[in-house]
């Protein structure tokens, strides 16, 4: 059997823990931050944590980070 191949589109914008959760980037970072308020803006710097559902999905592509 071939070795499993890490899907690279995924690493570039998830992340897997020590414990094998998934964080991501919030959404919505780009532009148009100005008008939000600061605690619109303090949330959109932090990471999120992708539900358990995903995580299944996410350990197909990313087998080796």
């Amino acid at each position: 059997m071939g070795k499993l191949k890490t899907h690279k589109a995924t690493a570039k914008r998830f992340k897997k823990t020590k414990n094998g959760k998934i964080i991501k980037r919030t959404a919505g970072q780009n532009h148009f931050n100005a008008r939000e308020n600061g605690k619109v803006g303090r949330n959109k710097k932090s990471d999120v944590v992708m539900h358990k559902t995903l995580n299944r999905i996410m350990q197909i592509n990313l087998p080796n980070s």
